[in-house]
């Protein structure tokens, strides 16, 4: 993911989003509970966060819910989640 990638998603966002917006977020990370607790560290506490296993176990899909204040703050927890390994974000 580039800054020009970035700078797209914010003008969507923008666009799309009266602040403050309930965000969903959604990853793909390989099943590593270190991971899994990486990404649920890029959320507060009032986050809704949902798991689920893939049938070959391989895999963890997560979403999560959140109220942002604005389309920055969901830029932000989008680059963090870049520096966990394997991470897909969708």
């Amino acid at each position: 993911m580039n800054s020009e990638f970035f700078d797209n998603l914010k003008n969507k966002l923008d666009d799309q989003c009266e602040w403050p917006h309930l965000y969903m977020f959604k990853f793909i990370i390989p099943a590593d509970n270190h991971k899994l607790a990486r990404v649920e560290s890029l959320f507060g506490s009032e986050a809704i966060i949902t798991t689920r296993q893939s049938s070959n176990n391989k895999f963890i899909s997560i979403t999560a819910k959140e109220m942002v204040i604005s389309s920055d703050e969901v830029i932000n927890i989008y680059k963090k989640a870049t520096e966990i390994e394997g991470i897909i974000s969708l």
